[in-house]
């Protein structure tokens, strides 16, 4: 069955450039019609144009697309309420948000100024919070709402110099846990995109060969489908260079100690059961952890 938007409205965020421009241009080749929001600021987030996103819409009606431009900054909650606004005044409803925005402010941590921590997870948690924060009441009413939180192998495994980044990232994870949760019911899906694209992000850090098999394109394809109407959710998917695989977060069997054994020297003694994968499984929520940790009692 082919994939379409028709009717959809989207608003896809950070979309002046990279990913963001991929995921926008995508959905509006389908049939989506698009807000497409950028500040239009350096990496670093300082600065502002609207330049980049106006690029994209114009790309998009040159095609015989729809689209709107956005200059909200995206920590800002008046300015995305406006973005919202803006969304229902031209189509009357917003049914796919994809989270994308954000800034890098790479430094090792023991040089990295609070400030710059600060920020990073402003734009990529924060301004993720805020725009969802924005449509939720809007899905929730109209019984449908597809949303993707953007998170990276930075946040998922690690990386040098981005402890600010990574900690963002991870915080995606949680986010779209107890996201899935709350909107379950009301038909709102809840997915964690982590893409590996030679964007603004990676600019010198990579060669030109290595850039072209990670045109940001090659990712998009796993974007549509996690918004899509038989969408997923609460699935990890990881994408670049044309391969896609998911990320999932298994939890060991574990071990029960015993009141008289509860040590840490019975732990470190057992830590090898303790850490042993076999029979290992994903958890849907916090509570199933608790119980099963009450089953072993």
């Amino acid at each position: 069955m082919t994939i379409r938007f028709d009717g959809r409205v989207a608003i896809v965020t950070g979309a002046g450039s990279g990913l963001g421009r991929s995921h926008a241009l995508a959905l509006a080749e389908r049939g989506a019609r698009v807000v497409v929001n950028d500040l239009g600021s350096a990496m670093d987030g300082t600065g502002a144009s609207s330049e980049p996103a106006q690029a994209v819409v114009d790309q998009i009606r040159a095609g015989g697309g729809e689209a709107i431009v956005s200059g909200s900054d995206v920590t800002d909650s008046d300015q995305v309420a406006a973005m919202i606004r803006s969304a229902l005044d031209a189509w009357g409803r917003v049914d796919i948000l994809v989270n994308n925005a954000g800034i890098l402010r790479d430094k090792s941590f023991g040089k990295m100024e609070l400030e710059d921590f600060r920020k990073v997870i402003e734009v990529h948690l924060l301004g993720t919070v805020t725009c969802t924060k924005a449509v939720w009441p809007i899905m929730r009413e109209q019984a449908y709402g597809r949303i993707v939180l953007t998170s990276s192998s930075s946040g998922l495994y690690g990386n040098f110099g981005q402890s600010n980044y990574a900690a963002a990232k991870a915080a995606m994870i949680g986010l779209c846990n107890a996201l899935h949760l709350e909107g379950e019911k009301y038909n709102i899906r809840v997915n964690v995109l982590s893409p590996s694209a030679a964007t603004r992000m990676v600019e010198g850090l990579v060669d030109a060969d290595v850039v072209e098999r990670l045109d940001p394109s090659a990712v998009s394809p796993g974007l549509l489908y996690l918004v899509s109407e038989d969408a997923p959710s609460r699935i990890v998917l990881c994408a670049g260079a044309g391969s896609f695989a998911r990320y999932v977060a298994v939890e060991t069997p574990g071990i029960y100690l015993p009141p008289e054994d509860r040590t840490p020297e019975a732990i470190a003694a057992r830590f090898d059961e303790i850490s042993d994968p076999t029979g290992g499984r994903a958890l849907n929520s916090a509570f199933e952890q608790t119980m099963k940790f009450l089953n072993h009692a």
